[in-house]
Protein backbone atom coordinates (compact mmCIF):
# COMPACT_ATOMS: atom_id res chain seq x y z
CA UNK A 1 0.00 0.00 0.00
CA UNK A 2 0.67 3.63 -1.13
CA UNK A 3 0.95 4.75 3.00
CA UNK A 4 3.40 2.05 3.58
CA UNK A 5 6.38 3.23 1.31
CA UNK A 6 5.83 6.54 2.98
CA UNK A 7 8.45 7.06 5.70
CA UNK A 8 9.16 9.67 8.36
CA UNK A 9 12.14 11.11 6.53
CA UNK A 10 9.57 11.75 3.41
CA UNK A 11 7.50 13.53 5.12
CA UNK A 12 10.06 15.55 7.38
CA UNK A 13 11.78 16.81 4.67
CA UNK A 14 8.74 18.01 2.61
CA UNK A 15 7.25 19.47 5.94
CA UNK A 16 10.89 21.52 6.02
CA UNK A 17 11.29 22.23 3.04
CA UNK A 18 7.41 23.96 2.66
CA UNK A 19 8.27 26.07 6.41
CA UNK A 20 11.58 27.28 4.76
CA UNK A 21 10.54 27.81 1.17
CA UNK A 22 14.46 26.52 0.73
CA UNK A 23 15.73 22.93 -0.03
CA UNK A 24 18.99 24.76 1.14
CA UNK A 25 17.78 26.00 4.76
CA UNK A 26 15.75 22.96 5.07
CA UNK A 27 18.91 20.78 4.66
CA UNK A 28 20.51 22.69 7.24
CA UNK A 29 17.76 22.59 9.84
CA UNK A 30 17.73 18.76 9.45
CA UNK A 31 21.42 18.48 9.36
CA UNK A 32 21.54 17.08 5.72
CA UNK A 33 22.77 17.35 2.18
CA UNK A 34 20.49 19.14 -0.30
CA UNK A 35 20.84 16.47 -2.44
CA UNK A 36 19.57 13.71 0.40
CA UNK A 37 16.48 16.32 0.99
CA UNK A 38 16.06 16.66 -2.60
CA UNK A 39 15.65 12.86 -3.41
CA UNK A 40 13.44 12.54 -0.43
CA UNK A 41 10.48 15.01 -1.52
CA UNK A 42 11.59 13.45 -5.44
CA UNK A 43 10.58 9.73 -3.70
CA UNK A 44 7.71 10.95 -2.37
CA UNK A 45 6.78 13.37 -5.65
CA UNK A 46 6.97 9.83 -7.45
CA UNK A 47 4.60 7.75 -4.70
CA UNK A 48 2.19 10.12 -5.06
CA UNK A 49 2.36 10.32 -8.37
CA UNK A 50 1.92 14.30 -8.19
CA UNK A 51 3.89 17.32 -8.19
CA UNK A 52 3.96 18.69 -4.63
CA UNK A 53 6.34 21.69 -5.00
CA UNK A 54 7.81 24.40 -7.91
CA UNK A 55 10.88 26.09 -7.50
CA UNK A 56 11.65 29.50 -8.79
CA UNK A 57 13.60 32.57 -8.88
CA UNK A 58 12.00 33.23 -5.37
CA UNK A 59 12.47 29.98 -3.80
CA UNK A 60 10.40 26.72 -3.87
CA UNK A 61 6.15 27.30 -3.73
CA UNK A 62 3.67 24.57 -3.16
CA UNK A 63 1.86 23.70 -6.00
CA UNK A 64 -2.23 22.85 -5.24
CA UNK A 65 -1.35 19.37 -4.09
CA UNK A 66 1.96 20.24 -1.91
CA UNK A 67 -1.07 22.80 -0.26
CA UNK A 68 -3.68 19.75 -0.03
CA UNK A 69 -0.79 17.12 0.86
CA UNK A 70 0.78 19.88 4.03
CA UNK A 71 -2.18 19.81 5.99
CA UNK A 72 -2.33 16.08 6.55
CA UNK A 73 1.64 15.41 6.44
CA UNK A 74 1.63 17.95 9.30
CA UNK A 75 -1.21 16.28 10.92
CA UNK A 76 0.37 12.90 10.86
CA UNK A 77 3.82 14.07 12.07
CA UNK A 78 2.30 16.13 14.57
CA UNK A 79 0.20 12.88 15.86
CA UNK A 80 3.54 10.93 15.80
CA UNK A 81 4.85 13.28 17.99
CA UNK A 82 2.04 13.05 20.69
CA UNK A 83 2.55 9.69 20.60
CA UNK A 84 6.20 9.86 21.20
CA UNK A 85 5.90 12.31 23.95
CA UNK A 86 2.92 10.55 25.76
CA UNK A 87 5.73 7.47 25.84
CA UNK A 88 8.37 10.33 27.53
CA UNK A 89 6.21 11.73 29.81
CA UNK A 90 4.99 8.16 31.24
CA UNK A 91 8.44 7.29 31.87
CA UNK A 92 9.16 10.29 33.68
CA UNK A 93 6.10 9.84 36.09
CA UNK A 94 3.85 12.26 34.77
CA UNK A 95 6.15 14.97 34.08
CA UNK A 96 4.83 17.16 31.07
CA UNK A 97 5.64 19.95 28.80
CA UNK A 98 4.18 22.28 27.46
CA UNK A 99 5.17 24.48 24.64
CA UNK A 100 3.47 27.36 24.30
CA UNK A 101 4.21 30.29 21.30
CA UNK A 102 3.91 33.90 22.61
CA UNK A 103 3.12 36.78 20.53
CA UNK A 104 4.17 40.09 21.53
CA UNK A 105 0.43 41.51 22.65
CA UNK A 106 -0.01 39.23 24.80
CA UNK A 107 3.41 38.60 26.61
CA UNK A 108 3.02 41.83 28.86
CA UNK A 109 -0.18 41.94 29.49
CA UNK A 110 -2.09 38.27 29.97
CA UNK A 111 0.80 35.45 29.74
CA UNK A 112 2.62 36.54 33.10
CA UNK A 113 -0.56 35.92 35.08
CA UNK A 114 -1.68 33.27 33.15
CA UNK A 115 1.47 31.22 34.07
CA UNK A 116 0.80 32.07 37.81
CA UNK A 117 -2.70 30.69 38.14
CA UNK A 118 -1.80 27.72 36.18
CA UNK A 119 1.29 26.95 38.35
CA UNK A 120 -1.28 27.85 41.63
CA UNK A 121 -3.32 24.80 40.43
CA UNK A 122 -0.48 22.30 41.29
CA UNK A 123 -0.49 20.88 37.47
CA UNK A 124 3.01 18.57 37.06
CA UNK A 125 4.16 20.58 33.80
CA UNK A 126 6.99 22.26 32.60
CA UNK A 127 6.16 25.31 30.94
CA UNK A 128 8.62 26.11 27.71
CA UNK A 129 7.53 29.54 26.28
CA UNK A 130 8.72 30.48 22.26
CA UNK A 131 7.99 33.92 20.95
CA UNK A 132 8.63 34.59 17.32
CA UNK A 133 6.91 35.91 14.04
CA UNK A 134 2.96 35.10 13.85
CA UNK A 135 3.63 32.98 10.70
CA UNK A 136 6.85 30.70 11.44
CA UNK A 137 4.24 29.91 15.15
CA UNK A 138 1.78 29.11 13.10
CA UNK A 139 3.55 26.57 11.14
CA UNK A 140 5.61 24.87 13.86
CA UNK A 141 1.65 24.62 16.03
CA UNK A 142 0.81 22.82 12.53
CA UNK A 143 3.37 19.90 12.87
CA UNK A 144 3.08 19.55 16.71
CA UNK A 145 6.16 21.55 17.80
CA UNK A 146 3.77 24.06 19.74
CA UNK A 147 0.77 23.29 21.81
CA UNK A 148 -0.83 26.12 21.86
CA UNK A 149 -0.45 30.10 20.14
CA UNK A 150 -1.59 32.88 22.19
CA UNK A 151 -2.09 36.30 20.41
CA UNK A 152 -4.33 37.68 17.56
CA UNK A 153 -5.93 35.91 14.51
CA UNK A 154 -4.00 35.39 11.49
CA UNK A 155 -5.06 35.93 8.02
CA UNK A 156 -7.56 33.49 6.70
CA UNK A 157 -4.61 31.96 4.59
CA UNK A 158 -2.55 30.91 7.56
CA UNK A 159 -5.29 29.61 9.63
CA UNK A 160 -5.89 26.17 7.56
CA UNK A 161 -6.04 23.44 9.49
CA UNK A 162 -6.13 25.18 13.02
CA UNK A 163 -8.83 26.35 15.24
CA UNK A 164 -8.72 29.44 17.05
CA UNK A 165 -10.69 30.71 20.31
CA UNK A 166 -11.38 34.12 21.13
CA UNK A 167 -10.82 36.07 24.07
CA UNK A 168 -10.58 39.55 23.56
CA UNK A 169 -10.07 42.12 20.81
CA UNK A 170 -7.72 44.61 20.68
CA UNK A 171 -6.39 48.06 18.76
CA UNK A 172 -3.53 49.46 17.34
CA UNK A 173 -2.00 52.44 19.32
CA UNK A 174 0.07 55.19 18.13
CA UNK A 175 2.91 56.10 21.17
CA UNK A 176 5.48 58.29 21.95
CA UNK A 177 7.28 59.56 24.93
CA UNK A 178 5.77 62.02 27.12
CA UNK A 179 6.26 65.46 26.27
CA UNK A 180 6.74 64.86 22.16
CA UNK A 181 6.38 67.84 20.29
CA UNK A 182 3.10 65.72 18.45
CA UNK A 183 1.41 65.77 21.67
CA UNK A 184 0.86 69.91 21.60
CA UNK A 185 -1.04 69.65 18.00
CA UNK A 186 -4.38 70.42 18.68
CA UNK A 187 -6.49 69.12 16.43
CA UNK A 188 -3.69 66.55 15.80
CA UNK A 189 -3.46 65.71 12.18
CA UNK A 190 -2.04 62.22 11.80
CA UNK A 191 0.17 63.34 8.75
CA UNK A 192 2.66 64.84 11.14
CA UNK A 193 4.10 61.91 12.20
CA UNK A 194 5.86 62.00 8.59
CA UNK A 195 8.32 64.19 10.12
CA UNK A 196 9.55 61.81 12.76
CA UNK A 197 11.30 58.25 12.87
CA UNK A 198 7.83 56.00 13.04
CA UNK A 199 8.39 52.11 14.32
CA UNK A 200 7.02 50.38 12.13
CA UNK A 201 5.45 46.62 11.73
CA UNK A 202 7.16 44.34 9.51
CA UNK A 203 5.20 42.82 6.17
CA UNK A 204 4.98 39.85 7.94
CA UNK A 205 3.73 40.90 11.58
CA UNK A 206 0.55 40.06 12.22
CA UNK A 207 -0.65 43.36 12.44
CA UNK A 208 1.16 44.84 9.45
CA UNK A 209 -1.90 44.61 7.17
CA UNK A 210 -3.97 46.35 9.42
CA UNK A 211 -1.73 49.91 9.89
CA UNK A 212 -1.05 49.67 6.52
CA UNK A 213 -5.09 50.18 5.30
CA UNK A 214 -5.45 52.46 8.50
CA UNK A 215 -2.85 54.97 7.19
CA UNK A 216 -3.76 54.34 3.61
CA UNK A 217 -6.92 55.70 4.51
CA UNK A 218 -5.90 58.30 6.22
CA UNK A 219 -4.06 59.91 3.26
CA UNK A 220 -0.89 58.70 4.31
CA UNK A 221 1.38 56.88 1.85
CA UNK A 222 4.97 55.17 2.19
CA UNK A 223 6.78 57.09 5.68
CA UNK A 224 10.18 58.93 4.67
CA UNK A 225 11.80 57.55 7.88
CA UNK A 226 10.92 54.20 9.33
CA UNK A 227 12.22 51.41 11.22
CA UNK A 228 10.70 48.14 10.65
CA UNK A 229 10.42 46.06 14.18
CA UNK A 230 9.07 43.60 16.00
CA UNK A 231 11.19 43.85 19.24
CA UNK A 232 9.21 44.91 22.03
CA UNK A 233 12.33 45.72 23.92
CA UNK A 234 14.05 47.62 21.67
CA UNK A 235 10.29 49.78 21.03
CA UNK A 236 10.33 50.24 24.34
CA UNK A 237 13.79 51.56 24.51
CA UNK A 238 13.86 53.50 21.74
CA UNK A 239 10.18 55.68 22.70
CA UNK A 240 12.41 56.50 25.46
CA UNK A 241 15.49 57.91 24.10
CA UNK A 242 14.02 59.47 20.89
CA UNK A 243 10.90 61.48 19.01
CA UNK A 244 10.30 58.38 17.30
CA UNK A 245 6.38 56.94 16.95
CA UNK A 246 5.74 53.47 17.98
CA UNK A 247 2.59 52.02 15.77
CA UNK A 248 2.50 48.64 17.84
CA UNK A 249 -0.72 46.69 19.42
CA UNK A 250 -2.03 48.74 22.56
CA UNK A 251 -1.48 45.60 24.63
CA UNK A 252 2.48 45.48 24.13
CA UNK A 253 2.51 48.98 25.82
CA UNK A 254 -0.65 49.21 27.80
CA UNK A 255 1.02 48.94 31.47
CA UNK A 256 3.59 51.74 30.34
CA UNK A 257 0.58 53.91 29.09
CA UNK A 258 -0.85 53.27 32.37
CA UNK A 259 1.59 54.55 34.13
CA UNK A 260 2.29 57.73 32.08
CA UNK A 261 5.45 56.19 30.88
CA UNK A 262 4.34 56.51 26.83
CA UNK A 263 1.88 58.58 25.93
CA UNK A 264 -0.88 57.54 23.06
CA UNK A 265 -1.86 60.34 20.43
CA UNK A 266 -5.14 60.91 20.76
CA UNK A 267 -6.24 59.22 17.62
CA UNK A 268 -9.32 56.85 16.96
CA UNK A 269 -7.98 53.33 15.32
CA UNK A 270 -11.06 50.90 16.08
CA UNK A 271 -10.63 49.85 12.42
CA UNK A 272 -7.48 48.11 13.45
CA UNK A 273 -9.31 46.26 15.64
CA UNK A 274 -8.25 42.48 15.91
CA UNK A 275 -9.42 39.26 17.82
CA UNK A 276 -6.95 38.45 20.80
CA UNK A 277 -7.29 34.59 21.32
CA UNK A 278 -5.89 30.75 21.78
CA UNK A 279 -5.07 29.20 18.17
CA UNK A 280 -4.87 24.98 17.98
CA UNK A 281 -4.37 22.39 15.73
CA UNK A 282 -7.81 21.67 14.42
CA UNK A 283 -7.30 17.97 14.12
CA UNK A 284 -6.42 16.90 18.14
CA UNK A 285 -8.07 17.48 21.22
CA UNK A 286 -5.83 19.72 23.97
CA UNK A 287 -4.55 17.26 26.48
CA UNK A 288 -5.68 17.59 30.66
CA UNK A 289 -2.61 19.76 31.30
CA UNK A 290 -3.22 22.31 28.09
CA UNK A 291 -6.63 22.66 28.79
CA UNK A 292 -6.12 23.97 32.58
CA UNK A 293 -3.40 25.77 30.60
CA UNK A 294 -6.05 27.28 28.30
CA UNK A 295 -8.37 27.98 31.37
CA UNK A 296 -5.44 29.92 33.13
CA UNK A 297 -5.32 32.09 29.70
CA UNK A 298 -9.29 32.96 30.03
CA UNK A 299 -9.15 34.07 32.86
CA UNK A 300 -6.44 35.97 32.95
CA UNK A 301 -7.50 37.92 29.88
CA UNK A 302 -10.27 39.66 31.38
CA UNK A 303 -8.31 42.83 32.94
CA UNK A 304 -6.31 42.91 29.46
CA UNK A 305 -9.67 43.21 27.61
CA UNK A 306 -10.40 46.12 29.44
CA UNK A 307 -7.25 47.77 29.07
CA UNK A 308 -6.79 46.97 24.94
CA UNK A 309 -9.21 49.60 23.84
CA UNK A 310 -9.18 51.88 26.47
CA UNK A 311 -10.18 55.68 25.62
CA UNK A 312 -7.37 57.69 25.11
CA UNK A 313 -6.75 59.79 28.06
CA UNK A 314 -6.72 64.05 27.20
CA UNK A 315 -2.98 65.14 26.13
CA UNK A 316 -1.55 67.78 27.26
Amino acid sequence: MLENRIKYRHLQCFLEVARQGSVGRAADVLALTQPAVSKKLKELEEMLDVRLMERSKKGVELTQFGEVFLRYAGASVAALREGTNSIAQAQQRGQTQLTIGVLPTVATSVLPRAVQRFRQGGVDATLKLVSGPNKLLLSQLRVGELDLVVGRLAEPELMSGLSFQHLYSERVAFVVRPGHPLLRSRPLDLKDISAYTVLYPPKDSIIAASVERFLLAQGIGALPDRIETISDAFGKEYIRQTDAVWIISRGVVAREIATGEFTELALDTKETLGQVGLTTRADTLPSPALQLFMNAVRDSSGSADRTANHSISKTV
